[in-house]
């Protein structure tokens, strides 16, 4: 329930955000883009001298979104999010990255409603009980 309430939201801002014509990078009181989201994740890896920084604010967001969803108990087993168990931050991080390219027009959404689409069509629960590869 409160899962479709979060994504309730962050899909009204998406909506507010495309009829004002305005790009939603977080500033302009707008939620969160994708695209904002994706610029330091991709940055971490393409800049020698800031990519630390850029990888820090990347993964601060990765880790305090599957923070809130660990403690509302909606990972693990019989969830729709099975999270990986090693190198949490970065596999997510690439995870997103591939999801937003694949379809680069979600980059205009709220990067909350991107990154769970994200968790759940790269770490699906039922791919990993059948031993499937994401």
């Amino acid at each position: 329930m409160i899962l479709a309430a979060a994504a309730g939201l962050c899909l009204a801002g998406a909506a507010a955000a495309q009829d004002n014509g305005k790009e939603d990078d977080g500033k302009a009181g707008l939620p969160y883009s994708a695209g904002g989201l994706l610029a330091p994740c991709m940055e971490a890896d393409n800049d020698a001298r800031w990519g630390s920084y850029a990888e820090t604010e990347c993964e601060q967001y990765i880790s305090g979104f599957v923070d809130a969803l660990e403690l509302a108990g909606m990972t693990g087993p019989g969830h729709d999010i099975c999270l990986p168990e090693l190198n949490l931050p970065d596999e997510i991080r690439w995870a997103f990255m591939r999801y937003v390219n694949e379809d680069y027009d979600r980059r205009h959404l709220p990067a909350g409603a991107v990154l769970l689409d994200t968790l759940k069509a790269k770490f699906s629960c039922t791919a990993k009980d059948s031993g499937e590869a994401q």
